[in-house]
């Protein structure tokens, strides 16, 4: 009788086990057109934001370079 407990033990806690396993797999979103538009939109002024910081620097050392003469 102790083997029987033992062994319907070990199948219920490998069918808890799948049925989380399979609760988590339906429970990732897929991502939507909205959630990739808004990644491309963070891409693009993540990129611009760097263009101005380089601008920034390029006036700051013209700005220096104006100084020295």
């Amino acid at each position: 009788m102790n083997k029987m407990m033992k062994r319907r033990d070990s199948v219920g806690a490998a069918v808890i086990l799948s049925a989380l396993l399979l609760a988590l797999t339906a429970c990732q979103k897929q991502e939507g057109p909205a959630e990739r538009a808004g990644k491309e939109a963070d891409k693009a002024v993540e990129k611009v934001g760097q263009q101005i910081e380089k601008a920034g620097e390029k006036i700051q050392d013209t700005a220096k370079g104006e100084q020295k003469k």
